[in-house]
């Protein structure tokens, strides 16, 4: 079974950078949605912390993550490190995505992990 994965930033595949382009070819586009949180303008790359306050959404799309091997070099690309969380730049979470469509589905998305 694959997983699914709400990006909203370098991963899209029509903007991710050379070192993790191929990785991200592989996604499969599923549709638009948003979560609850705030984008963060980290300089070269954003993040997202979550947040339930009144307005605070993240726009993104949903991709499918087609194998394990995929999400491991996701994982390493965004410096997480599931062994050693607290060392990590970015965490995999999983949160609720609300469609486009209207649906509600469940999917991991990379959350910043550092001082903000």
């Amino acid at each position: 079974m694959s997983d699914l994965l709400f990006i909203y930033g370098t991963l899209h595949p029509e903007r991710a950078p050379s070192a993790i382009a191929a990785a991200a070819r592989r996604l499969r586009p599923v549709g638009a949605g948003t979560i609850h949180g705030r984008l963060l303008d980290l300089g070269e790359y954003p993040g997202v912390v979550l947040e339930e306050t009144e307005g605070s959404e993240v726009s993104g799309e949903v991709f499918e993550v087609p194998d394990a091997e995929t999400l491991a070099r996701l994982d390493a690309y965004e410096d997480y490190r599931p062994a050693e969380p607290e060392a990590s730049l970015f965490l995999r979470m999983e949160t609720e995505v609300a469609m486009s469509d209207g649906t509600r589905r469940s999917c991991w998305v990379y959350l910043y992990n550092g001082v903000i």
